[in-house]
């Protein structure tokens, strides 16, 4: 799996922010409106009280996933005590499930993770579109926060693409097309992802895949510098610590098509220094499962060059949505609304059996007797 690296953020600039044409595909002044209300009505959380087998109400049942700052979590509550709606797969035998992401203040403090996480909650809690994941509710105890989200049985696509080997064509653009509309809609609240990779698509059970952790995303005026992302993600210009935009994410996008249709990262080494010269080098070996349609594609979103960079022009999205690669193979609309009929199906008769998640040995959840970091986290 590919780790994420970060360095502080530097002053933005504060010239206006590029305009994106409009497109018809979403409301996107209503779901704007919709997400800046969500803003202004941001709430502290609630404090519960969590034991090693519970939190609050909710029942712990199994780790799904680990990291630095501590774990994503499947929990259950009885169905009539919880009035968050879920979708159908996550009810069963009279429970809800969702997931929980558990993370230690102390090791945020430390790791200077404080900024990231209050965004993350702000944003994720704000945020209305069907290819990302939403939070639910938010807490917090003497020692954790807590991130109450969807519960996506499928697992992480990265599980899925290694099982695979690679995606035929066909999948790649169905999953692209999804981030494609996702971006569109970042974008058109100023929100750049910044960490595009297979490990942060989640699998539904309806085909459909959306877009997790958000504790890169940012809220961007015109330019930023933070060092942030995967190493094998980067843009060249996050790479050479040059201001940029949404077009670092239209990089990934470029990545990510590359990889699910041929198995692999176009710029790997064991050595992220080795993998930064790969990315400014620029040189990219295409193999021939590759239809030239595509290989065109990903050469105008792998381009060095920002003002020549596919999604970054005049046109904005619209130059990526009506490229020959999508254009006769994807009704945007009906991705949006769903409609559009998946080729890969993630069947689950069960949300307890975590057949698409790896195993994590577990840890019983503690809290300290005291409150600590209290007014750092008092707005959480």
């Amino acid at each position: 799996m590919m780790s994420s690296l970060t360095s502080p953020d530097r002053q933005e600039e504060s010239q206006a922010p590029k305009n994106l044409p409009l497109d018809q595909t979403f409301d996107r002044e209503n779901l704007r409106a919709a997400f800046e209300e969500k803003m202004k009505s941001n709430e502290p959380s609630k404090v519960i009280i969590v034991t090693n087998k519970a939190i609050g109400p909710y029942t712990i049942i199994k780790t799904l996933g680990t990291g630095t700052f501590g774990r994503v979590v499947l929990v259950k509550i009885a169905e009539d005590a919880c009035d968050l709606p879920v979708d159908k797969h996550n009810v069963f035998r009279g429970f809800k499930y969702f997931s929980i992401k558990v993370m230690k203040k102390q090791q945020l403090v430390k790791l200077k993770q404080l900024d990231h996480t209050m965004n993350e909650k702000r944003l994720q809690s704000a945020f209305t579109f069907p290819f990302l994941i939403e939070c639910k509710s938010s807490f917090k105890d003497n020692s954790n926060i807590f991130l109450q989200m969807e519960y996506m049985p499928g697992g992480e696509m990265f599980t899925h693409l290694r099982k695979a080997g690679r995606f035929n064509e066909n999948l790649s653009r169905f999953y692209a097309a999804q981030v494609v509309l996702a971006f569109e809609y970042l974008h058109s609240l100023t929100i750049l992802y910044r960490d595009l990779k297979p490990e942060n698509i989640l699998m539904s059970t309806d085909g459909y895949i959306k877009i997790a952790d958000f504790g890169f995303a940012k809220q961007v005026k015109s330019r930023t510098w933070t060092m942030c992302g995967t190493p094998e993600y980067l843009a060249p210009e996050i790479v050479l610590n040059k201001g940029y935009n949404g077009s670092v994410d239209w990089w990934a996008l470029g990545i990510l098509i590359f990889e699910m249709s041929a198995g692999c990262p176009p710029f790997y080494d064991s050595s992220p220094i080795k993998i930064y010269e790969k990315i400014l080098q620029n040189r990219v070996r295409y193999p021939p499962t590759i239809s030239q349609t595509l290989k065109d594609l990903l050469k105008k979103l792998l381009e060095l060059d920002v003002t020549a960079r596919l999604g970054n022009l005049a046109g904005g999205v619209d130059d990526i949505k009506t490229h020959a690669w999508f254009h006769g193979h994807v009704n945007w609309r009906d991705i949006y609304q769903k409609k559009t009929k998946s080729i890969y199906q993630v069947l689950i008769t069960d949300p307890e059996s975590t057949i698409n998640f790896d195993e994590y040995d577990e840890e019983d959840l503690t809290s300290s007797d005291e409150c600590l970091y209290e007014q750092d986290f008092k707005l959480f």
